[in-house]
């Protein structure tokens, strides 16, 4: 398997950054990692914020749990400005996903082509 392939699939389907690192692009790598990790946090963040007020809903309803009522503060919590915020986190995990597999792709088809010139002078001598 060629390195573009290769760094490619890591950073594309393993995780971001992991072309990168593979591919002796270690500073790169770790950035396009933290910076996925940065939108993870924020995304569970929001999540467990969303739950907690789902359930002091449901504990401000005398602990029953009433479908009507969860879904009544499910659609609530989801409509305020956490869920723009997490809109945004997922668009910026994506984005940095896409980014890391194009970067590894883009870095692997350099070294391929550097291999096959290097090659190509040690098959001439």
């Amino acid at each position: 398997m060629n390195n573009a392939l290769r760094g490619a699939l890591l950073s594309g389907l393993v995780f971001p950054g992991l072309g990168q690192i593979k591919l002796k692009h270690l500073r790169r790598g770790i950035v396009l990692m933290l910076m996925v990790l940065v939108g993870f946090a924020v995304i569970v963040a929001k999540a467990v914020q969303q739950a907690l007020t789902l359930l002091r809903s449901i504990d401000l309803n005398g602990g029953s749990v009433d479908i009507e009522a969860i879904v009544n503060a499910a659609t609530l919590a989801s409509t305020d400005s956490s869920s723009i915020i997490s809109t945004i986190a997922w668009l910026w995990v994506g984005a940095f996903w896409i980014i890391g597999a194009l970067d590894a792709y883009r870095i692997g088809k350099g070294r391929d082509k550097n291999q096959k010139s290097a090659h190509h002078v040690n098959a001439s001598r």
